[in-house]
């Protein structure tokens, strides 16, 4: 059994310190969802801009961060020519090391 590269758990703990960026967007999307009743808490009172300055702002940030992870972690996976079994595991494994800054940062907090 192979185990995960430590190149690849190095990479997704760095890519994960930016990462807090995209996660608060896509956190704060979906607690002021604009339709009633979908929103996972109560909105922000002021917050009447509409969702549009957020799309300005979030797909360019979402794009460029899962672009780059991405391919980070599609050049480690080609490097190590692991199985097509083994694919889901890693990717799996990626995102949650690319989340444990988050994580860590939400229980400091």
């Amino acid at each position: 059994m192979r185990t995960y590269p430590p190149a690849a758990v190095v990479v997704n703990l760095l890519l994960g310190l930016p990462a807090v960026v995209p996660v608060w967007l896509l956190w704060y999307f979906a607690v002021n969802w604009p339709l009633a009743g979908l929103g996972w808490t109560q909105g922000e009172p002021t917050e009447n801009d509409g969702m549009l300055p957020w799309f300005i702002f979030a797909v360019p940030v979402l794009s460029v961060f899962s672009g780059l992870w991405w391919l980070a972690n599609h050049l480690l996976r080609r490097r190590r020519h692991a199985g097509p079994r083994a694919a889901g595991a890693y990717w799996t494994t990626s995102a949650l090391l690319t989340l444990v800054p988050t994580g860590a940062l939400i229980a400091v907090l």
